[in-house]
């Protein structure tokens, strides 16, 4: 009888109070975590699709212009004399006029003059002042006690941004003094000198003179040997003249003709309004949406790069917009061609079309192809534009996030020391009791005892 008493108390806890924290912490937290982890995963799976569309939108709008450039038009250009001049692209430029004839009469030179020569560049030349005249004024170099040398002088020389230059030369025989100038006649100088000390002997080693060239019979003369404006977009480098000799400048391949050039601009613009289909694709069906379904920030890429064929890129002329020459929209967003339209474009004014895609000069009206691509990227990832926005909402998501788990890690470690301490104390008091059920059995014991 008394034996059930006792049992009925039990003779231990036979509880694992450790396990049973664990298992009620991650009762607390665990579905509050996993729900976060899944919260997590699908923003950062939407960071990197915002990251990836403003990739696509920059790549697209530099492979464009690469494809516009001047040379996706002639290729590479080429001299077919090498020794007598080269010719590259100017930048943000479009060669016209190609091939070109040109003939090389006289390649413009600088005016140099050279003085005695003196025993050092160290040894003292004579206190003196020289006076350097040419079309940019007169330039006093003054020559004392502190810098009475040769080296002095050409230090004071370069030092008075008089368009003139000094350099020493030395051999066996000694050192002397170099004056040189830019190229051209425009560049001359003389010099005058002052002082009580002997005249420098200055002895005229090359005369100034201009560079002339004849391109396709028109002549033209230039300060320089770097020629610009006698070839539309060409920059060309004068090597050596040969008189009465001419050459052709022209591109290295076949030009790209303006449907190539359409079609190439209409196959990568679907490939880029393709992926950002599949980006906002909507769930329907219980199919699973784009991982940017709803997202306003790319709808709004996608807004302005459905204006592209409405947007004029010049303002002059029969053909304005890419919807001018046939470029159309389709119901999903991307692009066709209508060649009837397009064929009557080009047999009326290509070279009109070729302009309005690329102006041989860019202005805020005559903006082209490149330049409507590029204010639409710039207005979109500029500090306040849509795509920045929305890059900075889902990172703001990101961040609130991380402070969501942590703040959930504080609470589940906060209950683990609650429980802990109550199930030690709970311990204590089992200890207490168990210490009670050994007496109350001894005195049961002794109960059946008598």
């Amino acid at each position: 009888m008394f034996g059930n008493v006792i049992n009925s108390i039990g003779a231990g806890s036979g509880i694992n109070s450790s396990q049973l924290v664990s298992d009620l912490v991650a009762a607390s937290t665990g579905v509050k975590l996993s729900q976060l982890n899944e919260r997590a995963q699908l923003n950062n799976t939407r960071i990197s699709a915002m990251a990836a569309t403003a990739s696509a939108l920059t790549t697209f709008s530099d492979a464009v212009k690469e494809t516009l450039n001047g040379q996706g038009f002639v290729g590479e250009l080429v001299s077919s004399r090498t020794e007598l001049a080269n010719a590259t692209v100017l930048e943000d430029a479009r060669p016209e006029g190609l091939p070109a004839s040109v003939e090389v009469v006289q390649t413009a030179s600088a005016q140099r003059e050279v003085s005695d020569v003196f025993a050092s560049a160290s040894d003292p030349i004579g206190e003196r002042t020289l006076t350097i005249t040419n079309s940019g004024g007169s330039f006093d170099i003054v020559i004392d006690a502190a810098n009475n040398s040769l080296a002095g002088l050409r230090d004071a020389i370069n030092a008075s941004n008089s368009g003139v230059t000094a350099s020493i030369l030395t051999d066996n025989a000694g050192a002397r003094l170099v004056f040189e100038a830019q190229e051209g006649t425009e560049n001359s100088f003389t010099i005058a000198q002052g002082g009580a000390s002997p005249a420098l002997n200055l002895t005229n080693i090359a005369t100034a003179q201009d560079s002339i060239i004849r391109v396709d019979g028109i002549e033209l003369t230039n300060s320089s040997n770097a020629v610009t404006g006698a070839i539309p977009g060409v920059q060309l480098s004068l090597l050596a003249a040969e008189p009465g000799t001419t050459f052709t400048i022209s591109g290295d391949s076949e030009p790209l003709d303006v449907r190539s050039l359409v079609t190439e601009f209409v196959t990568a613009y679907n490939e880029l309004r393709s992926s950002l289909n599949d980006a906002t694709a909507p769930g329907l069906a219980g199919a699973s949406g784009g991982p940017l379904a709803g997202d306003r920030g790319v709808r709004e890429v996608i807004r302005k790069l459905s204006q592209l064929t409405s947007t004029p890129l010049a303002d002059s002329g029969d053909f304005r917009t890419l919807a001018d020459i046939g470029v159309r929209t389709e119901s999903d967003g991307t692009l066709s061609i209508d060649d009837t339209r397009l064929d009557a474009a080009l047999e009326l004014d290509s070279g009109a079309i070729k302009l309005m895609l690329e102006p041989a000069i860019v202005t805020e009206t005559n903006i082209g192809l490149s330049g409507a691509l590029d204010a639409i990227s710039s207005s979109l990832q500029e500090e306040n534009g849509a795509l920045s926005l929305a890059q900075e909402r889902l990172d703001a998501i990101r961040e609130s996030i991380e402070e969501r788990r942590v703040k959930i890690t504080d609470e589940g470690d906060r209950l683990r020391e609650q429980l802990e301490s109550t199930f030690a104390g709970l311990e204590r008091q089992l200890s207490v009791l168990r210490a009670t059920q050994s007496y109350v059995q001894q005195q049961f014991a002794s109960f059946d005892d008598n």
